[in-house]
């Protein structure tokens, strides 16, 4: 009887401990996945393309004076 009670408190700590892992790889991800949509929102509108140079005015020091 010992063995059985023994036996049953195991597999209730381990099927709670895989649940409590389990929440906290899915919270993990869903934070991952909305500091990715943050990114992606933060990116200016106006980046060029990876081809394009920039003009000689169009640096930082052009956009300080402004």
């Amino acid at each position: 009887m010992k063995q059985l009670l023994a036996v049953l408190v195991a597999a209730m700590f381990a099927a709670v401990s895989l649940t409590a892992i389990a929440q906290d790889a899915k919270k993990d991800k869903m934070e991952k996945s909305q500091k990715m949509e943050k990114k992606k929102a933060e990116k200016p509108k106006t980046a060029k393309k990876k081809g394009e140079k920039m003009k000689k005015g169009e640096g930082k020091k052009a956009e300080d004076k402004k």
